[in-house]
């Protein structure tokens, strides 16, 4: 029998797939949406890979830390190449994909290791 789910992972699994959806959009927009401060698009990268790993780890606990990382790191690929598309006047870069996966991997690492500490 499955588990109902708690209502804090029901939350988490809201926010993860807003979030998700919200750096899509933001990917595919034709021009950088101007933020406070002028942040870098790597450190763009990171905050929103730190984020969706971290939204990640709380909405599905059960699921093993290194098949996000791959779920992650794959949606990082599908992102540079939907900005390969012309149209969109975005370039698609594979440093930005290998920054989502880092970023999600250091986050990732630090969710391992609290778990284990917390056994």
């Amino acid at each position: 029998m499955i588990a109902a789910l708690s209502p804090l992972h029901r939350l988490a699994r809201l926010l993860f797939w807003g979030a998700a959806a919200f750096a899509l959009i933001m990917a595919c927009l034709p021009q950088l949406v101007a933020l406070p401060g002028h942040p870098g698009d790597k450190l763009l990268h990171i905050i929103a890979f730190m984020a969706l790993a971290l939204l990640a780890a709380l909405a599905y606990p059960r699921v093993r830390l290194l098949s996000v990382l791959a779920g992650l790191s794959l949606f990082g690929a599908l992102i540079e190449l939907v900005q390969l598309i012309p149209a969109l006047n975005r370039t698609g870069d594979w440093t930005d994909w290998a920054a989502d996966t880092l970023a999600a991997a250091a986050v990732l690492g630090c969710v391992f290791l609290l778990r284990r500490l917390l056994r």
